[in-house]
């Protein structure tokens, strides 16, 4: 599989500069290239994007007004659907390469900042302005929330959305909003603007940001619930379910009483593992049996099946790391048998380490059920 950061590469770089000195003539197409590529394929996605970023500041205008009208007169035509990481670069500017366009509109455009939105606003239809948007708000922030709720009605569903992922609290790889971190009541008006958009686009970035949320204020997010989740839509429950995902792994109470899943599991719970013994990059069998304890004609039980892997640290300790599992109703006096493969190979964001490994099964909230196997090295 081709490495993520492989996306901005010198052939983009190259088709950018060719685009650019299509717009303005006095662009030094060669030296903008020169300092964009120099030692590029050893630096990681981000780092390519920085590098780019200040090829940009050593090439554009420096007058930013000036400088934003040719990035601006570069661009693609805007999108229709989701956001498109191309390399096709035939129409203009759009996909990754506009990652260190955002940036250094974020850059330089500190002093000019309804200019520098204006900007955001056409960059964000041709890939994403969410990472540039940041250091606006933490700036000017009276500007940016005024802005922000008069783009919930954009028509633009990617100009809708970057209302809220340019402002989720903890956006990954973007600045952190600390601010928002304490205290995130400034986006939640934007995000009630947002939660029934008629784009899963948008929608789905409503879910991530009260996500965000739930990481430190979990009341405020079971506020949110119980005022917003009766008699919700399909989209709506459906953006609630995944908001409430980090909530619901970890237990929290009175988010599971919210969707109805306050009451404990009412019966018997089997975890079995296969093998006993896995090698690196092998997989490991779930087989988890629930029987229900009631019986006769009661209400079926609704539970939430998570599972936690309490995997090794290098010094023998061990953190687990919860996953989800199955959503279902559980007859009264009825049971059933669940199965389903973890995969233990490695991943560029977890490093394993030999040793024995417990799994939890958690239903509802409350863990029900242990087993372990041995994790050995894969040679």
């Amino acid at each position: 599989m081709e490495p993520f950061k492989n996306l901005l590469n010198p052939a983009l770089v190259a088709a950018s500069a060719a685009q650019l000195r299509r717009h303005w003539r006095g662009f030094d197409a060669a030296a903008f290239t020169a300092l964009a590529c120099d030692g590029l394929e050893a630096l990681e996605m981000k780092a390519r994007a920085m590098q780019i970023c200040s090829a940009l500041e050593a090439t554009l205008p420096a007058d930013f007004d000036r400088a934003a009208g040719l990035l601006e007169s570069a661009l693609a035509p805007m999108l229709n659907d989701e956001v498109a990481g191309t390399s096709d670069l035939q129409q203009g500017l759009r996909g990754w390469v506009l990652w260190p366009v955002g940036e250094y509109i974020a850059r330089h455009g500190q002093a000019q900042p309804e200019r520098a939105l204006a900007a955001l606003h056409a960059l964000t239809q041709r890939f994403t302005a969410e990472f540039a948007i940041r250091p606006f708000i933490v700036q000017h922030p009276a500007l940016c929330w005024a802005t922000l709720q008069r783009w919930t009605a954009d028509p633009s569903a990617h100009v809708r959305r970057l209302v809220s992922e340019g402002s989720r609290p903890r956006l990954p790889w973007g600045l952190r909003l600390q601010a928002l971190v304490q205290d995130p009541s400034p986006t939640l008006p934007l995000l009630q603007a947002l939660q029934d958009d008629h784009s899963e686009y948008v929608r789905r970035s409503v879910a991530n940001h009260l996500n965000d949320i739930a990481k430190d204020h979990p009341a405020v997010v079971v506020g949110w619930l119980q005022q917003h989740l009766p008699a919700a839509p399909a989209p709506r429950r459906a953006l609630l379910k995944h908001a409430s995902r980090t909530l619901v792994k970890q237990g929290h109470a009175p988010t599971l009483q919210a969707w109805g899943l306050g009451l404990g599991f009412d019966g018997q719970a089997t975890l079995k593992l296969a093998p006993a013994r896995v090698r690196l990059g092998q997989a490991v069998q779930l087989t988890l049996q629930l029987q229900c304890a009631a019986s006769g004609q009661g209400d079926a039980q609704p539970l939430v099946v998570d599972y936690a892997v309490h995997h090794v640290k290098a010094d023998g300790s061990t953190r687990p790391k919860v996953f989800k599992g199955w959503q279902l109703q559980l007859p009264a006096g009825g049971s059933i048998t669940l199965q389903k493969q973890h995969s233990m190979r490695p991943v560029t964001t977890r490093r394993y380490h030999p040793g024995r490994h417990a799994i939890t099964v958690q239903v509802n909230g409350r863990e029900v059920a242990a087993a372990s196997f041995v994790l050995l090295d894969g040679d």
